[in-house]
């Protein structure tokens, strides 16, 4: 039996225990966001959101997503983007996301939606979710003498904002990708590479008749030249960039190896579908692959084909396969319907050709980029000299530093970087 001065510095103990805040739980992080805004009838000040996120805190159970202060909010409903099954949220007060320890600055008087995630987020892994929702909010989104205007600060990186259907677009202030829906409604969408939210103003206005479909898929093409293109695409697809998936970072090795460390990541939404096929750039030779999904963990099986095996094994790439063809296959159980797996792939690089010293104190990297996001971090003891498309810049915590570009455009990027030795 406790004596009563020890039962009383033992309930002291417990209501401290419970009170104090989850301190030892990481802050809450996040990875992926994209953000689709669909703006609803004019007359309702209102616009669907629907955003994609995924919680990055390793252990994490909960993820807390702020209601922006003057909208009216609207859940539909959150959702496990690995299982496409809704999740546990409620509507809670700031001072519930301060004692998670989770979101220390969190605002007590601000609304948040707090989801209890299926399973933990693994270690370097993705706990990815759909948060659906409404906001009334008449200061974003309004009409004034027939013209509807949409003007937000957008924090996302990553946007698209749909504009209400037989509208036509009057102008927007943030160079923008649009496309038209299969329902005939536009789709405007971009890409913030900077540090701070875009205010972004879209202006549309009733258009005459009826909104036009959009243009189905074809492989023909009108056979006008206008540019130094042979064909005019008259039946291209636009691909919407914003709303990608695949990164890709590098670690550069001593220049003196020729070779890179890279992982990349992958989001694949095929029903069915049961591998993932990286055809290595002809020049570059493969090494020390490895994959897991991101969503819980798990560890994949690689194979690297040469050649007649890829055949053989019945692979079909959808291009000649030659002797010099090298492909790394990573396996997973096929996709069920209403769910998506996270792939992160890496490996190794060598290739003498796009990376190499140019003296003892200079090195070159010379490749094209085709991805949304690329990374590139230069190797211990180099410092950057000159790079020829436009990036940010950063130093990383080991001090190396690296470059971020982000491509917003279908199409290639040609990166072109020197660095030079320090003393």
């Amino acid at each position: 039996m406790f004596s009563d001065r020890l039962k009383v510095v033992f309930v002291t103990i417990v209501a401290v225990l419970i009170s104090t805040p989850l301190l030892a739980q990481s802050q809450q992080t996040q990875a992926d966001a994209f953000t689709r805004y669909e703006l609803l009838a004019p007359s309702s000040e209102s616009f669907r959101i629907y955003y994609y996120v995924s919680a990055a805190t390793e252990g994490a159970t909960r993820f807390y997503n702020q209601i922006r202060p003057g909208s009216e909010p609207d859940v539909h409903g959150v959702y496990d983007r690995m299982t496409g099954d809704a999740l546990e949220w409620s509507l809670v007060k700031g001072d519930d996301a301060l004692a998670s320890g989770l979101v220390p600055n969190a605002v007590e008087t601000s609304e948040y939606i707090r989801v209890d995630l299926d399973r933990p987020v693994p270690a370097r892994g993705r706990g990815r979710l759909l948060i659906d929702k409404t906001y009334k909010d008449p200061e974003s989104y309004f009409a004034e003498d027939g013209i509807i205007t949409f003007t937000r600060t957008l924090g996302v990186k990553r946007n698209a904002v749909v504009l209400p259907k037989n509208y036509e677009l009057v102008s927007v202030n943030y160079p923008s990708q649009i496309k038209t829906r299969e329902d005939g409604r536009l789709e405007l969408s971009f890409i913030n590479p900077g540090t701070a939210g875009v205010p972004y103003e879209v202006k549309a206005k009733p258009m005459s008749g009826n909104a036009p479909k959009a243009r189905p898929i074809a492989l023909t093409a009108s056979g006008t030249a206008t540019s130094s293109r042979p064909i005019s695409r008259i039946d291209a697809d636009i691909p919407q960039r914003a709303s990608q998936t695949r990164d890709i970072v590098y670690f550069l090795q001593d220049p003196t190896t020729h070779s890179f460390r890279l992982y990349h990541d992958y989001e694949e939404t095929r029903e069915g579908m049961d591998r993932y096929l990286n055809v290595v750039r002809p020049g570059s030779r493969a090494s020390n692959p490895s994959a897991k999904q991101l969503d819980t963990g798990e560890n994949l099986k690689v194979e690297t084909l040469h050649g007649a095996e890829i055949s053989e094994r019945g692979i079909d790439l959808g291009e000649p396969v030659t002797d010099a063809t090298e492909l790394v296959v990573i396996w997973f159980d096929p996709v069920e319907t209403d769910q998506t797996k996270l792939l992160r792939i890496e490996e190794t690089y060598t290739d003498e050709s796009r990376y190499f010293l140019v003296s003892d104190q200079e090195f070159l990297w010379d490749r094209s980029f085709g991805r949304l996001r690329n990374k590139v971090v230069l190797p211990n003891g180099w410092r950057l000299s000159e790079n020829a498309i436009p990036a940010t810049v950063a130093t990383e915590p080991d001090g190396r530093i690296s470059l971020t570009y982000v491509n917003d455009r279908p199409g290639n990027i040609d990166v072109l970087i020197r660095g030079h030795r320090r003393p």
